[in-house]
């Protein structure tokens, strides 16, 4: 355990229900930023960033000097802010390994350019699973947690893990498992390995689709998840999960971003080369989802 406490300041994009955090040491200290958002208006083909400048005024106003912004895997529903916010606060861009498994994947999908690498030398760095690394005064560790996709991460800080689309808020439940390469089963063991932790451990979401009577729920324990949650708390066998899991992902639409999200996303962030006129495009294949 970090001896220097684990601070979060964390973010909520309304219009993709994303968590941004901002984990720190202490102000004037260092920090990572974990899954920033970029706005993209998908009607207009407009991006903007006003939920990373509020990340970036954060960390200027807590005068923080930024070592990583941490993907905990490729998202669907939103497109990354990293290399925007790497422009103006620094930090090495970050991801599991096993992206390269998923840009394989895509890169075919989207049939994009020949010089489009799958080798993950898009980020500035590649985590092994149980790979430690320093925030400042906090040690870190990247635990791989597969199931959503193969190359889910989650950042355990001391008491604070952010576990990406592993959990949502116990009323939620988990993660839809039927996007290319995702795995029920896996889901199911990648979460039996976070509530393995102490209780009162601090679980941060990256997302939360919350019922209409409750605000929107940033952070659960360990404790509460194992006796609460609706679709994997104690009790629940593996064949009961992937049965219940599979079940529902049948009934779900592919998220509205998935297909500008994820031809962004392999790329760390960063937009496709511009074509010959100078306009950048994203593309849209038809009936291949």
């Amino acid at each position: 355990m970090n001896a220097t406490p684990t601070r979060v300041q964390s973010f909520f994009d309304e219009a993709t229900s994303t968590f941004t955090h901002v984990v720190f040491d202490q102000p004037s200290g260092h920090g990572a930023i974990v899954d920033p958002v970029l706005n993209f208006d998908q009607s207009s083909g407009r991006i903007s960033h006003g939920s990373a400048d509020a990340v970036i005024a954060f960390v200027q106003g807590q005068s923080l000097t930024i070592d990583w912004i941490l993907e905990t895997h490729a998202h669907a529903d939103h497109l990354s802010s990293a290399p925007y916010i790497q422009s103006r606060v620094g930090g090495r861009i970050a991801i599991g390994r096993a992206i390269q498994r998923v840009q394989k994947v895509f890169k075919s999908l989207f049939n994009l350019e020949v010089e489009f690498t799958t080798d993950g030398a898009q980020f500035d760095h590649l985590f092994d699973d149980g790979e430690t690394f320093a925030i400042g005064a906090l040690t870190a560790t990247a635990w791989h947690v597969p199931g959503h996709t193969p190359a889910d991460l989650a950042y355990c800080i001391g008491d604070a893990v952010f576990v990406g689309d592993t959990l949502f808020p116990p009323d939620v439940g988990t993660a839809r498992c039927d996007f290319p390469g995702g795995d029920a089963h896996e889901l199911y063991r990648s979460v039996q390995r976070l509530l393995a932790l102490p209780g009162e451990t601090r679980l941060f979401m990256c997302h939360d689709y919350p019922p209409v009577d409750r605000p929107t729920q940033v952070m659960s324990t360990v404790a509460l998840q194992r006796a609460h949650n609706i679709h994997i708390r104690d009790g629940v066998t593996e064949a009961e999960f992937v049965a219940l899991r599979q079940a529902k992902d049948a009934t779900l639409a592919m998220p509205k971003l998935i297909l500008p999200s994820i031809q962004v996303n392999v790329r760390a962030g960063h937009l496709p080369p511009p074509e010959a006129n100078g306009t950048t495009y994203l593309k849209l294949p038809l009936n291949a989802l």
